[in-house]
């Protein structure tokens, strides 16, 4: 045993060879797949990336079947602090298995927590991390813009405080107007908006589309994939290709930049 701290500081007794993991929660499940898929041992019902997964289920983010984790002997629980609850994680814990929990709020930190996660589960080469790592220092912010992040419709609810969604943004040169927001999360009304010039419609955890979205603003609006905007794995590759382009010019219109099944509201990953 090799004893390192988590993203929360706690102390994590991880194996010296990680031989079975299961990840709660889709990004990091996408992070180790496209790493090493033959380790995944069990994922949520959402983790839907890499394509083709094939391991058991353990329902979702908010609800994991925790009997069902710890029948599967895992050498290594992965979970994130915002996704995961910590009455669950404890739970495991107390079964007596090793749960390391993620705390992702901006690109570089989200970067080094998965490199420090995936040293966790020994890997020292990630060559998508590494891609991810080279193209984020490159991205250059284009012009200033201001924008609204709707994630939810009947009642409206948008990106507020702290969220890697506005980071992402952020990085792009595009600020979020409800940033100051008290919640992480607020509700508004479209009509009692801050003034903004761009509103961005991911397709998660509400499907937003063309003719579901845009109509409730005066500004222009585009479509994006939510993963690349919430998601923090191998998902940043594609993230900082397609979105300075596709978020950094004005007359933005409607045009879905990726694609993403969609998934429920309170059991969403970020």
């Amino acid at each position: 045993m090799t004893i390192m701290r988590d993203d929360e500081g706690t102390e994590v007794d991880v194996p010296a060879r990680v031989r079975r993991i299961v990840s709660l929660v889709p990004s990091l499940t996408e992070a180790v797949g496209e790493t090493d898929v033959t380790r995944l041992v069990g994922a949520t019902d959402w983790c839907t990336h890499p394509a083709g997964l094939d391991v058991p289920r353990i329902r979702g983010t908010k609800n994991p079947d925790v009997e069902a984790v710890v029948a599967l002997e895992p050498d290594l629980v992965l979970a994130n602090q915002e996704e995961n609850r910590p009455a669950d994680l404890a739970r495991l814990r107390a079964a007596g298995l090793a749960v390391w929990v993620t705390d992702i709020r901006t690109v570089d930190g989200g970067l080094e927590s998965l490199g420090r996660m995936l040293s966790a589960c020994g890997f020292d080469d990630v060559p998508w991390l590494d891609e991810a790592r080279r193209l984020w220092s490159g991205v250059v912010a284009g012009e200033r813009r201001r924008a609204v992040v709707p994630i939810w419709r009947k009642p409206w609810m948008a990106c507020g405080s702290d969220t890697f969604t506005g980071a992402v943004l952020a990085r792009l040169g595009i600020e979020n107007v409800l940033a100051d927001s008290p919640e992480r999360y607020p509700r508004f009304d479209p009509a009692d908006l801050p003034e903004h010039d761009l509103v961005v419609l991911p397709d998660e955890p509400y499907r937003f589309t063309a003719e579901d979205g845009p109509e409730a603003f005066s500004a222009p609006a585009v479509l994006v994939s939510g993963r690349l905007l919430t998601w923090y794995g191998p998902s940043l590759v594609e993230a900082a290709r397609t979105l300075p382009e596709a978020l950094g010019g004005s007359g933005c219109s409607p045009g879905l930049v990726g694609t993403r099944p969609q998934r429920s509201f309170g059991t969403k990953n970020r």
